[in-house]
């Protein structure tokens, strides 16, 4: 079929495929995943832009 001999290489092809199709579901699935950003967190970068802007007055 297709002129290849070998099942080897229709099992290459099928991989490829099925990880052309696992990295676009992995994809879209974590597509927005971390962006959130938690009151820590933001008090944290708030904290340190205070410190900053503090240590630059003295400079």
């Amino acid at each position: 079929m297709l002129g290849i001999d070998d099942p080897g290489i229709y099992l290459g092809y099928l991989l490829s495929v099925l990880s052309l199709v696992a990295c676009v579901w992995y994809g879209a699935a974590n597509w927005n995943k971390g962006a959130e950003i938690t009151a820590e967190e933001l008090k944290r970068d708030i904290d340190w832009e205070t410190k900053e802007d503090q240590i630059n007055e003295e400079l």
